[in-house]
């Protein structure tokens, strides 16, 4: 049985995003068992934060969880990563921070409890999730969808650009 491919959304809109997305992505990879697959960096614009939040830059990072790690427990330990890398205890919904790390994906796992929905809910209709999610796995389909990720990407309102920083 092949295990499970885990997709980890990052995103940053205070402080050096760049560096701190890069320095997050580092400290994932001490949570596969198998090398870490990263995306590009990507810009985005601020969606549903409060006025005046900063762009964000956004990556995905595709590992293998360890035994006998579950989404619940994984989520803990990205929740930790948060609070590590400065995230102060959330005041409003969307606020600016130095790092956000979505649970976007478990393999075929359907998740729907107060403390994780799995695949994340608003994915398949995020620019910043789909295109970084399109370079590491263009065929995917997320549990509930009918299209691939290249699909729902080529499906959304252009005019929710990003650009792709590195």
């Amino acid at each position: 049985m092949n295990p499970a491919v885990v997709y980890v959304g990052l995103g940053s809109n205070l402080g050096d995003s760049v560096a701190l997305i890069q320095r997050a992505l580092g400290r994932l990879e001490g949570l596969s068992a198998q090398p870490l697959r990263r995306s590009s960096l990507w810009r985005s614009a601020p969606v549903d934060c409060p006025p005046g939040s900063g762009w964000f830059v956004n990556a995905i990072a595709a590992l293998t969880p360890l035994p006998p790690e579950t989404p619940e427990s994984l989520l803990v330990k990205l929740q930790t990563l948060e609070r590590e890398f400065g995230r102060p205890p959330k005041r409003r919904l969307n606020e600016p921070r130095p790092l956000d790390l979505d649970l976007i994906a478990w393999g075929t796992e359907v998740r729907g409890t107060r403390t994780l929905t799995l695949p994340h809910p608003r994915a398949h209709r995020r620019r910043f999730v789909l295109a970084p999610l399109a370079e590491l796995a263009p065929d995917l389909i997320l549990p509930g969808q009918r299209e691939s990720v290249s699909q729902l990407l080529v499906g959304l309102d252009p005019a929710l650009a990003v650009e792709r920083v590195e």
